[in-house]
């Protein structure tokens, strides 16, 4: 049953208001630069990203309705579309990119540009939107009542309720103030350390830490209790079991394991992790990400019967009315042809003609999966690990069978993976701003255009964050150890020249096995066991506030609506505070490449630090928990 009828849009189609303005462009590629930094700086520190869609919305409701007094919901919307793109290319780029520039550290070669990086980008992000055109009637319109797009809705729940946007975006730029401010005392003026860590006295190898510091805070509060406690428990296995295992029978003489080349016995907690448990870690997060795209097979294969036979339907790209033009699929067709023809003749993009027939092949395919995915369960619950993984090994073993298993066949392996995880990453996020469009009643086809503007922006932003920060605290180390793109290394190096432990990525898998035969999800104990416990800690914190929240949600019915405004702006404060200390994170990268130091040479130590990570807490208490919210 076709639900498009049921469907009645805040504007309606023939009613016409500012869209796609020069404020909204102006607007959305400034969002779309800014949440694309402070993502890349958030992905490259835990491997996960956040939307920015909600943030987004609130931010341009403060400023084009609070301030400068406009009242087009549309041109909100065009505000978000294209600040939004921003962020889902830097997270497609920092899972995979960085590898790049840990390969030219360790083959001690420049394997690495800006224009590269850019042009990888670029690619991956205007095939992402251009391959979702064709899918929009059939998994936005058609299935409207079918797939939900939760963030989408809820976006366009904040817009409807744009009244009320000024306050939302006050917790919105507090937090993003707070997180700065607090970024920049902790690591400009070094008055305290960002990392902390105490070992457990009468308990060999174990040790416990936290990185104090605002955007992990945040991202605890967003995912929640639940996600939190499982990466948690994955970083207490690690730090408490296998560590701590591993360091003892170090004491049974001099043992030595690979990749490690000296003796366990005198190597540290830290040591042990770096050479050991990451691997383990690395077999349960591909297990994860894998498995999640396998168990979505029927989804995949439903999808594209659907695709297919809607195909025909959405050919025609013109519309008599305003809210069902999609871009003309013209421009579809050329445009894609002409990233393709130029990946595959560029020496500047590194994929070959192979790799761009294999990115126009799998790009569609996991363009449409991902669409589908996150109609169902989200941005969050999208597999794109997983899907990058997988076309990592199909490239691999395919580039390794034509005797391209050099310096070279890897790089071109890492780019057609960089290419697909940033257009499944794009098509993801565009399916849910144009259910936002779909919902308020926007032009589909100015939303489309509105995204290939933010990914165009965010991917010349991108190419210089990533040098910037790889300059600065290079990629890979303990500082930014991007996991995601670390991963990615890890399972082209394995393939093309056998060099992994395997015997420890197998103890992952075995790991990421029994999580599942227990019914629980893999991918974020995986991340808690793959990443250091000192971002699970305080990741927790956060988790717990939003928790006390939650409970209080489900048993207060009378109190049900002060809650949830409560949650709400929370997750704004949150948004801030990862953003903030985002952007200040890129800020003092540039002052370390220029040698400026702003060390007042003054360190009120740990204790100082854990006080000051108490205050910063009780800000994201009072901007949720104490929030004073009217009954009206």
């Amino acid at each position: 049953m076709n639900k498009k009828s049921q469907a009645r849009p805040f504007i309606t189609a023939d009613k016409i208001l500012p869209e796609f303005t020069g404020l909204s462009i102006f607007m959305g590629v400034l969002l779309a630069v800014i949440f694309g930094g402070a993502n890349a700086y958030l992905g490259l520190k835990v491997g996960m990203t956040i939307s920015a869609s909600i943030p987004a919305a609130v931010i341009s409701m403060g400023i084009v309705r609070g301030l400068l007094r406009r009242e087009s919901i549309l041109e909100n919307n065009m505000v978000q579309t294209i600040g939004s793109a921003g962020e889902s290319l830097a997270a497609g780029a920092v899972f995979t990119l960085p590898a790049l520039y840990i390969w030219s550290r360790e083959w001690d070669m420049n394997v690495t540009s800006f224009f590269t990086i850019t042009a990888i980008a670029l690619c991956g992000g205007i095939l992402g939107v251009l391959f979702m055109v064709p899918l929009r009637k059939a998994l936005i319109v058609k299935e409207h009542g079918v797939l939900p797009y939760p963030e989408g809705t809820a976006c366009a729940e904040v817009l409807l309720a744009g009244e009320k946007g000024g306050s939302k975006a006050k917790a919105c730029f507090t937090g993003l103030g707070i997180g700065a401010l607090y970024k920049f005392i902790a690591d400009g003026l070094k008055l305290f350390p960002s990392e902390i860590e105490t070992t457990i006295p009468g308990y060999k190898g174990a040790a416990i830490g936290a990185n104090v510091l605002p955007a992990l805070l945040g991202v605890g509060f967003i995912i929640g209790p639940r996600i939190s406690a499982y990466m948690l428990a994955g970083a207490v296995l690690g730090w408490f079991g296998f560590i701590p295992l591993i360091a003892n029978i170090g004491q049974f003489g001099e043992i030595i394991m690979y990749p490690a080349t000296d003796p366990i016995g005198i190597l540290s907690h830290g040591d042990i992790w770096n050479y050991y448990i990451r691997y383990i870690g690395a077999g349960a997060v591909a297990f994860g990400g894998i498995f999640s795209l396998i168990k979505s097979l029927p989804l995949i294969v439903q999808t594209f019967k659907d695709t297919i036979k809607d195909y025909k339907s959405n050919i025609s790209g013109n519309s008599e009315t305003r809210t069902d033009r999609d871009m003309p699929i013209k421009i579809v067709i050329i445009g894609s042809l002409t990233v393709v023809l130029a990946m595959m003749m560029l020496p500047i993009i590194p994929v070959g003609f192979g790799g761009a027939l294999l990115i126009a092949i799998f790009g569609f395919f996991f363009a449409t999966v991902s669409s589908r995915i996150v109609g169902l369960v989200g941005s969050s619950s999208n597999p794109v690990s997983g899907m990058t993984i997988a076309t990592l090994i199909i490239t691999a073993i395919i580039f390794k069978a034509a005797g391209n298993n050099g310096h070279e066949g890897m790089i071109a392996t890492l780019s057609v993976g960089a290419v697909i995880c940033i257009i499944a990453a794009m098509a993801g996020d565009t399916s849910q701003d144009l259910k936002t469009g779909f919902l308020v009643g926007a032009t589909p086809a100015k939303q489309q255009y509105g995204e290939l503007i933010g990914a165009v922006a965010a991917a010349l932003a991108i190419g210089g964050v990533l040098t910037l920060l790889d300059g600065a605290y290079q990629l890979g180390s303990t500082e930014l150890p991007a996991p995601q793109a670390t991963l990615m290394r890890l399972v082209i190096e394995g393939v093309m020249g056998g060099s992994l432990p395997w015997a420890l990525v197998f103890t992952g898998i075995g790991v990421g096995v029994t999580i599942e035969l227990l019914g629980l999800p893999v991918l974020p104990i995986a991340i808690g066991l793959y990443l250091p416990i000192h971002l699970s800690t305080p990741i927790m914190v956060g988790g717990v506030i939003r928790g006390i929240l939650n409970k209080i949600h489900e048993n207060n019915d009378e109190r049900r609506e002060e809650i949830k405004s409560k949650i709400d702006s929370g997750i704004l404060y949150s948004s801030g505070l990862i953003a903030g200390e985002g952007l200040l994170g890129i800020v003092l990268a540039v002052f370390a490449v220029l040698d400026i130091d702003f060390g007042l040479g003054i360190n009120i130590g740990r204790i100082g630090a854990l006080i000051c990570f108490g205050l910063l807490t009780y800000t994201l208490i009072r901007a949720s928990l104490l929030k004073k919210v009217s009954n009206k």
